[in-house]
């Protein structure tokens, strides 16, 4: 009983280093699902997936005819898509890390679906090339990629506390 009264008193750390990890994975299977499962789905070319993601970057110039290889877009492709993959999961594991691994993958993709609508019915003000990529490729790719990141994070976090503000210091 102790146990648990000390940690009632105590707040859980985020485990910044299991979130980078969750991250990187998440971008990983993200980045591949876009290009290889979404065409599928809903047609057309990966070297597409890959000129809106750079888009971003680069402008709507890179998305003009050929979608063929082109390794600027590529490198630009994968910078944007692993720096969004590595802010999402620090987020994902702020709002989750209080949890376990079941809490993590179902919180994940609820969190990837909030992205997915985020993205596409309010950041294509800005970027309104985003708004061909709307669709269930994308709203499937967008759910598995936060289902990744909460599963990865609650796999690899190492829990750690620290005492509530205003918690006395329990003695001996």
């Amino acid at each position: 009983m102790a146990r648990l009264e000390s940690r009632d008193r105590q707040v859980q750390l985020v485990d910044w280093s299991a979130a980078l990890w969750a991250g990187l994975a998440g971008g990983a299977v993200y980045f591949l699902m876009n290009l290889f499962v979404t065409p599928a789905i809903v047609g057309g070319n990966a070297w597409v997936q890959v000129r809106l993601l750079a888009s971003i970057v680069l402008g709507p110039k890179v998305l003009a005819p050929p979608a063929s290889f082109d390794a600027a877009a590529l490198a630009v492709a994968l910078l944007v898509n692993f720096a969004v993959a590595i802010l999402f999961a620090l987020f994902v594991a702020w709002v989750l890390h209080r949890w376990g691994l079941i809490v993590g993958i179902l919180g994940g993709a609820a969190l990837g679906l909030a992205l997915y609508l985020i993205v596409f019915y309010s950041l294509t003000r800005f970027f309104p090339q985003f708004f061909a990529m709307n669709g269930r490729g994308y709203l499937l790719s967008h759910v598995v990629f936060g289902a990744v990141v909460g599963g990865v994070y609650e796999a690899l976090e190492v829990e750690r506390y620290e005492p509530a503000a205003g918690a006395a210091p329990r003695r001996g």
